[in-house]
């Protein structure tokens, strides 16, 4: 299984998601963290159980990793639903950006469609487009670095969870993220390659959110995986939880 879980109860399972694996695919054989989880809570609870209940709460997109909340109960994935759209299921996430943001601490505000497999930035066109949709994320830069280009870690909070938010709109501010080919530009592509910058440089790396069945606080915080983050010092040694 390359889900790893970091946290079980009768309630709630937290998982790390490694990138490249999707959160749930409409592929049929295709793997992906849902089928995973699936599969491990069906051989725990025996033959002749059914297939075990599992909500997904909120999802990362296939080539990001971090950390997600699943719920076992439907009174509990309502209470998780209910935190993440009152905003109290909060998320953070590390990225890295090719090139420097001219303001260490900012927000961005866009105007987003899709338009097919992509999200595309509409702002400022956004009265031409009827099902564009408001996108807002904040970013704190926490250190730079000039090694092979100029880039920046930030820590990113987004107060709207739309279709491949923060790496388009990063994209759209001219600061795409590192590794990614599908929103960035030619310098992004050319270190796609390289086994020190594979994947998207994005890592759901905090969770906090109040426990649905025994109302503690919970904290997750998870040190991302790809080798592009280990060219900053900022970044915490080890994984932690509390709660």
């Amino acid at each position: 299984m390359r889900t790893e879980i970091l946290y079980e109860d009768n309630s709630v399972l937290v998982i790390r998601k490694p990138a490249g694996l999707a959160v749930q695919s409409a592929r049929i054989g295709q793997a992906d963290v849902v089928s995973e989880l699936k599969s491990y809570l069906a051989k725990q609870a025996g033959a002749g159980q059914g297939e075990p209940y599992l909500a997904v709460i909120h999802r990362l997109d296939q080539p990001v990793e971090g950390v997600l909340v699943f719920a076992k109960e439907k009174k509990s994935a309502a209470a998780l639903t209910k935190q993440l759209s009152d905003g109290t299921l909060n998320k953070h996430y590390y990225a890295v950006f090719c090139g420097y943001p001219a303001v260490a601490e900012g927000e961005l505000v866009d105007y987003l469609r899709k338009e097919g497999s992509v999200a595309v930035a509409v702002t400022g066109r956004e009265k031409n487009f009827p099902d564009a949709k408001i996108a807002k994320l904040h970013y704190s830069i926490l250190e730079k670095i000039n090694q092979p280009m100029p880039l920046a870690l930030a820590d990113v909070c987004i107060e709207t969870g739309r279709f491949h938010q923060i790496r388009v709109q990063f994209a759209h501010a001219g600061w795409p993220l590192l590794g990614d080919t599908k929103y960035g530009n030619t310098t992004v592509a050319g270190t796609a390659g390289s086994p020190a910058y594979r994947g998207v440089a994005l890592c759901a790396y905090s969770l906090d959110f109040t426990h649905p069945g025994n109302g503690k606080k919970m904290s997750f915080r998870v040190k991302p995986q790809n080798p592009a983050f280990k060219k900053f010092t900022k970044i915490p040694s080890e994984d932690i939880f509390e709660g």
